[in-house]
């Protein structure tokens, strides 16, 4: 007797564990791996099918506190435990066994493992893991390094990709440069879990570089298209030549090529500029007057932050010589025109000899009607 009702209550036991499994093993609880942007919005999906079972609780974990931090009871009454974070909210409905939260504002702290646990009698909880994946854009820029002329290999330019997840890469388009700047790179792994590349752009800096456009290219998961920072390269250098122009008999400019531009400086050797005389507006040096006393040595000095360097111009006026050039040319003019009238008036008034009334120390008789011709006159005519 006592045999059987061990036997009977063995296979009691036995019969109602099995079926307890298959019931266990018929529940589901979906969830899903979530990835989401930092700053972005997500769903934490839980919801639990194949179940006749009343459910008691909806329960979220947050791994690794291991502490319930959300719970939601019948009819659909969702509750804080341990703090409340209002970027968490239930939309869900607890009569569909849907435990679902949105998580606003995500925050790379938030990255973390999330469990969904359902209460259930009488067979006890089911769970499932939401892993929640953060993506970080980085904060990107390019940093000038201003180089100055040289012949050693420097860095010219540095382009950033800070705090990003995963890594961004980073790249330079150089165009025609080709061979003569190359790239470096370098990672910095935080504590947070995110990455600063950094890439930068070395090579000789000279002038047939200065100027020339490059551009960093800038991709990653967590952006939405790749990102271009355009760069001039920068060399800086002190003023190489100047040079004096001439913009007109009164006005010199000077000229000089530097990086950054240079600052012009016009003075006068062993004299000052006369204010009065001279005006100077940047690089240009122009007289007001051209006389005599601003004869002398003129220097203009082309500066930056670089160097400095200078040129002399020599300016040299003669006012009183071409004073009597001018009064003597016109006195000239003036003795010519009044040559001119004296002959016209002597020609016209019959005062200057005609051709033919002067022979050489003789006299012609000139012939009339009244009066026979003269004998030897011929004769005189041929000695002429």
């Amino acid at each position: 007797m006592s045999a059987l009702f061990f036997w009977r209550s063995t296979s009691f036991l036995l019969v109602s564990t099995l079926l307890q499994s298959t019931v266990i093993r018929a529940l589901q609880v979906i969830g899903g791996n979530m990835t989401v942007v930092h700053g972005g919005t997500t769903i934490l999906p839980c919801k639990l099918i194949d179940t006749t079972e009343p459910i008691t609780q909806i329960s979220w974990r947050k791994e690794p506190q291991n502490d319930n931090f959300f719970t939601i009871l019948p009819p659909n009454e969702a509750k804080f435990v341990n703090g409340r974070d209002d970027r968490f909210e239930f939309i869900g409905n607890f009569g569909d066994n849907n435990g679902s939260l949105r998580l606003s504002n995500v925050k790379l702290t938030d990255e973390a493992t999330f469990t969904c646990i359902f209460t259930l009698f009488p067979s006890g909880n089911v769970h499932t893991a939401i892993p929640l994946n953060l993506l970080v854009p980085p904060f990107t820029s390019v940093k000038d390094n201003f180089p100055t002329l040289g012949n050693e290999e420097v860095s010219l330019g540095t382009c950033i990709a800070a705090g990003s997840k995963p890594p961004a890469k980073v790249q330079w388009l150089t165009g025609t440069l080709g061979d003569k700047v190359r790239a470096t790179i370098h990672f910095t792994q935080h504590a947070n879990g995110t990455t600063t590349t950094v890439s930068s752009l070395f090579g000789v800096p000279t002038r047939e570089i200065n100027g020339h456009m490059v551009t960093c290219v800038i991709t990653g998961a967590a952006m939405s298209k790749e990102e271009r920072l355009p760069f001039t390269i920068q060399i800086l250098f002190s003023p190489i030549e100047v040079d004096i122009h001439t913009r007109s008999e009164d006005s010199f400019e000077c000229v000089a090529e530097a990086k950054p531009e240079a600052d012009f400086t016009w003075s006068r050797s062993n004299k000052t500029l006369l204010q009065s005389a001279v005006r100077v507006e940047g690089a240009t040096l122009r007289f007001l007057s051209m006389t005599s006393d601003l004869n002398g040595l003129y220097q203009c000095e082309a500066s930056n932050p670089y160097g400095r360097k200078r040129s002399y111009i020599y300016v040299y006026v003669n006012s009183a010589r071409c004073t009597a050039c001018w009064i003597l040319f016109s006195l000239l003019l003036i003795l010519i025109a009044l040559g001119v009238g004296a002959l016209w008036y002597s020609y016209t008034s019959g005062k200057f000899p005609r051709t033919g009334e002067v022979t050489r120390g003789k006299r012609l008789k000139v012939p009339t009607s009244s009066s026979p011709e003269p004998q030897g006159t011929e004769e005189e005519a041929r000695e002429l």
